[in-house]
């Protein structure tokens, strides 16, 4: 059997729900989680916005292309 060895943030994670499991604690976190990370991709797609490497024709692009396939080479 293999030992899982956590991170800091899921050692602090464990620790804060130590004290309330409860599933309302839960949609919390991952509420805030999200918005978090939310706000992250806003501000680095924004900074690409404003410095030219992003405009409204490579977004025109990326529509017409597969992620997907272009993520799993």
């Amino acid at each position: 059997m293999e030992t899982a060895i956590f991170n800091p943030v899921q050692q602090h994670l464990l620790k804060m729900f130590a004290f309330d499991g409860s599933e309302e604690r839960l949609s919390e976190v991952k509420n805030v989680l999200s918005d978090y990370f939310r706000k992250k991709a806003d501000a680095c797609l924004e900074g690409l916005w404003n410095s030219g490497k992003l405009n409204q024709s490579k977004l025109d692009e990326l529509r017409h292309q597969d992620l997907h396939t272009m993520l799993k080479k």
